[in-house]
């Protein structure tokens, strides 16, 4: 069998144990953000769920992003505005992940022109729902970051912008 055109075939990922599986914000790159380190993007954007400081702090410090995650989806009170301003969140946590690890910057860039889709039935937001017809708000904001990089090159990451 021929190997997919990696020009046209789709980038699909989700878990960390498989193929493009440093795209997942599970994945064990940590991130500096204003002074801070982050064991993983989940951690970040987890802790930003919440005003509270200490409970930032919390999930800042927890071991694994699962853990980090499960803070995020059962402790409280979680910002009121957040589902206006999670995609404010995130974007920092990709440029940082994305710009901070070089490794990460070249599989990024390596995917060319394709579609990076996170590919999972658990999230029709961030991911394609598991049928396509989720937002993949992850996946887009992947590639406006892999354009953003190529069209930069150089530039300082605070210039990266997303919508």
């Amino acid at each position: 069998m021929t190997p997919p055109n990696p020009a046209t075939s789709d980038v699909n990922f989700y878990s960390r144990s498989k193929p493009y599986g440093e795209f997942s914000n599970f994945a064990l790159f940590p991130i500096m953000i204003e002074g801070k380190r982050w064991p993983t993007s989940e951690h970040y954007y987890q802790a930003m769920k919440f005003k509270d400081k200490k409970l930032q702090e919390l999930v800042r410090t927890t071991e694994d992003p699962a853990a980090a995650a499960k803070i995020g989806r059962t402790r409280g009170p979680v910002r009121k505005d957040w589902h206006k301003v999670k995609e404010r969140f995130m974007w920092p946590a990709l440029v940082a992940k994305y710009t901070q690890h070089d490794r990460l910057q070249k599989l990024l860039l390596s995917t060319g022109t394709q579609k990076i889709i996170e590919h999972t039935k658990n999230d029709d937001y961030w991911g394609d729902g598991g049928d396509g017809t989720g937002k993949n708000i992850l996946g887009l904001m992947l590639m406006g970051l892999r354009d953003q990089i190529r069209e930069d090159n150089g530039a300082s990451p605070d210039s990266y912008i997303w919508k």
